[in-house]
């Protein structure tokens, strides 16, 4: 995957979870750059009115979108700490279902075949290194920038 080889622990970000770190940054599921994806992963997902174009900024509108549900939901040193210069601080499952919220978290598991609480467990530890990464000067990147680096 290159930019996120060593985002996540153990280096290993599954095709489940790269549909579902996707859904949630970039608003759409990976329509891979290969011929041996699935048709199903091609298939259409219900999404908000709009979002089918690249201009889409995921189901929480793109990384900006997930930090302010984040703050919101009182987790802002969690979230600046993942886009700051210093270290990630970590975030528990259920703290981060209920930021996300249910909705969000049942279309993602929907469209990842991940059973919620798995979903949670593999999103909570893997989205400090994937947002560290995408804010590597403590900026949030645009758009365009994520979802580059998502189809890289």
């Amino acid at each position: 995957m290159g930019l996120f080889d060593n985002a996540v622990p153990g280096g290993n970000i599954t095709k489940p979870l790269m549909i579902a770190l996707g859904a949630l940054l970039v608003g759409k599921m990976l329509s891979g750059r290969g011929d041996d994806q699935p048709a199903e992963a091609q298939a259409p997902v219900p999404t908000p009115a709009g979002t089918e174009t690249s201009a889409d900024g995921g189901l929480l509108g793109g990384l900006g979108g997930l930090l302010n549900k984040l703050r919101d939901a009182g987790h802002g040193n969690v979230a600046d700490s993942w886009v700051g210069t210093g270290q990630n601080q970590p975030i528990n499952a259920n703290d981060l279902g209920s930021a996300i919220g249910p909705q969000v978290i049942r279309e993602i598991a929907q469209r990842t075949g991940m059973d919620e609480q798995e979903l949670l467990k593999q999103l909570s530890t893997a989205l400090p290194g994937i947002v560290d990464k995408l804010t590597p000067n403590g900026q949030i990147p645009q758009h365009h920038q994520v979802a580059s680096a998502f189809n890289s």
